[in-house]
């Protein structure tokens, strides 16, 4: 299992979770700049998401949803506010409409990712800041601890088939 820590701080507002990968750094980071590959592991294996645009620079837009297993849709958007690559991005993170337009009543996220070189293996960080105490246990009540482990759990065969084929 790649992720090795998830801690609620209720002092800091924040979710913190922590995953080691067996690839170095450069190959985890296309995991988030390549929206293709990012599809493949963002959301539980449940809740399969899609990136309708995704535009990897700072002040860039993503838009993207999640297709339950009744068809359900859940949307979401990230603005990119820093990139560092292949070692740090920052997003902000919310909730959308159907037609793309945020949902402003559950708020947005602020996400911190720091990939870390091991050698061989990266451990990366991902770091969630929430606006309200209300707001952090209204996500974790959501399933959001859960389903990032589950997200993250998908990552090694992603990077085992890409290991493979070359």
């Amino acid at each position: 299992m790649a992720v090795i820590s998830a801690e609620k701080d209720t002092q800091e507002l924040n979710f913190r979770l922590v995953a080691e990968f067996d690839a170095d750094v450069k190959r985890v980071w296309r995991i988030w700049e390549d929206p293709r590959q990012l599809e493949r592991w963002w959301g539980p294996p449940t809740w399969p998401a899609t990136f309708d645009s995704y535009d990897f620079a700072v002040g860039g837009r993503a838009a993207y949803y999640m297709t339950g297993p009744d068809g359900e849709k859940a949307h979401g958007w990230w603005v990119i506010t820093g990139i560092d690559a292949p070692t740090r991005l920052t997003f902000d993170d919310g909730f959308a409409d159907e037609n793309r337009e945020p949902m402003d009543e559950l708020g947005h996220t602020h996400a911190v990712v720091t990939l870390e070189d091991l050698g061989n293996r990266t451990r990366m960080t991902l770091v969630t800041g929430f606006e309200s105490l209300e707001q952090l246990n209204q996500m974790v009540e959501m399933g959001m601890e859960e389903g990032l482990k589950l997200a993250l759990g998908q990552v090694d065969s992603l990077l085992a088939e890409e290991d493979a084929a070359v």
